[in-house]
């Protein structure tokens, strides 16, 4: 069993900055993915990021070259840096472990994300 807690959401005006943190319990949390995903009031979760076990990397298109997925396995952490925020970013952020390591999966859906956060609240004003 696997419990993931986030971190370091909150309000923020549009072009700042802020870095979410997802600290994971147990000794498996190398051989997992990890992903970042985000939902917004009154529409479907989507994905934002995700990294391999050996830290491949793949985004969104609304968030390439603006947010940064990191790991840290042996602090058991992958990080979300997110920076030049807009207010469609505003969501909920949930980090999630999967068990297939070697793909970043980008569906939220797949069976292989076997384990969730409870989210962190990101709000960006204009």
């Amino acid at each position: 069993q696997v419990q993931l807690v986030e971190s370091g959401g909150g309000s923020v005006q549009a072009g700042g900055s802020l870095r979410l943190s997802c600290v994971a319990s147990g000794r498996t949390f190398s051989t997992y993915a990890m992903g970042w995903f985000r939902q917004a009031p009154a529409k479907e979760r989507e994905f934002v990021a995700a990294i391999t076990y050996s830290g491949s990397t793949t985004y969104a298109d609304s968030v390439k070259g603006r947010f940064t997925i990191s790991r840290d396995n042996a602090e058991n952490t992958v990080a979300l840096q997110m920076s030049s925020l807009k207010p469609e970013d505003t969501a909920v952020y949930y980090c999630a472990a999967s068990v297939a390591g070697r793909y970043p999966y980008s569906d939220w859906l797949r069976a292989e994300y076997v384990y969730w956060g409870q989210g962190t609240q990101v709000t960006v004003s204009s």
